[in-house]
């Protein structure tokens, strides 16, 4: 990774995100239009546009002309039978639409999300959201930044707060969750009873209740691990998404101080090792994510061990599951 200039990459990235943030908003409109046409993949609330397949065709063009040597893996190329096999060379892994749901309903929460995996791991982020005009970004030991308002707009560094604001317990959090599209009965019961469980009060006699402050559902993986990079959200949690959801939230999370685990069992196997906090192929292909905002120091933790503690809190009151 040595001989790659991360500063050029994110520089061209961000440039082209840009343009194609355009093609989103033009696609907004057409997609109001009656001749408009939705598809489906796996079932009736997996959809997919016409504008996420031509998003995902001027990002992999103009990718490919600029970085010819570079490996692509997009979730419309690979839901339409391309399928690349994950190697250590750099490898982009492009989300042209997350929240293809939201962009049909014309919901806001859409965002063009990038990542430039090395070595199985990812090391530059870009998310973009072309409605609320908010360019999110993260390379590897360069921090994670928020520019809001085009290109010449007000950048900031995240997380907002600084030092990191501390979080004494999962019942002073607000999380983001996700019902997904997998509606069959088992994952479905499984989400609705950890999701009860967090917000309910103990007093009432519920098993595990937490009540922490709120439960929100944006509908885009992308824009949740942005706002727990953030700040805006303490934790999110969801089983489903693919590696193009969460690859860029990913590096944009690590370099704000947040935390990325995987499923209960890789938390539980990795949480006291040496390689614990790490992001490779094994958690970014296991469709089950965690993501944990930056925590301050307290007199008593780290921000790391309040960030392992309060993981540990919220796997022993949610329930894992597998999904298609």
């Amino acid at each position: 990774m040595s001989d790659l200039d991360l500063k050029a990459i994110l520089d061209f990235t961000v440039a082209l995100a840009y343009d194609a943030g355009k093609l989103i908003i033009e696609g907004s409109e057409a997609i109001l239009q009656p001749t408009s046409v939705v598809d489906t993949k796996k079932n009736a609330v997996d959809l997919v546009t016409e504008y996420d397949v031509k998003v995902e065709e001027l990002v992999k063009e103009k990718l490919g002309e600029k970085y010819p040597s570079f490996q692509f893996i997009g979730e419309e190329s690979y839901a339409a039978g391309a399928r690349p096999e994950w190697t250590d060379e750099p490898t982009w892994c492009v989300d042209p639409i997350d929240g293809t749901t939201n962009f049909v309903h014309g919901f806001p929460m859409v965002a063009l999300s990038i990542a430039l995996l090395v070595e199985r791991r990812s090391v530059l982020g870009i998310i973009y959201n072309p409605f609320l005009e908010t360019m999110y970004t993260g390379i590897k030991s360069g921090g994670s930044y928020v520019t809001k308002g085009g290109p010449e707009g007000v950048r900031r560094k995240l997380p907002f707060a600084n030092p990191p604001q501390l979080l004494p317990s999962l019942s002073k959090a607000q999380l983001a969750v996700e019902w997904g599209f997998d509606r069959r009965i088992p994952p479905l019961a499984a989400r609705a009873e950890s999701f009860h469980r967090l917000v309910s009060d103990a007093a009432n006699g519920i098993h595990k209740a937490r009540m922490a402050h709120s439960l929100r559902s944006l509908g885009t993986s992308a824009m949740n691990f942005v706002y727990v990079a953030q700040g805006a959200f303490d934790m999110y949690w969801e089983i489903g998404p693919w590696p193009w959801d969460v690859a860029a939230g990913v590096i944009i999370a690590q370099e704000a101080g947040g935390l990325v685990t995987g499923s209960h069992e890789i938390f539980d196997s990795s949480k006291d090792t040496i390689t614990f906090g790490e992001v490779g192929e094994e958690i970014l292909t296991s469709r089950k994510y965690l993501v944990i905002r930056p925590i301050g120091d307290s007199e008593n933790e780290t921000g790391r061990e309040t960030q392992k503690r309060i993981i540990s809190e919220f796997y022993e009151t949610v329930i894992d599951y597998d999904t298609v």
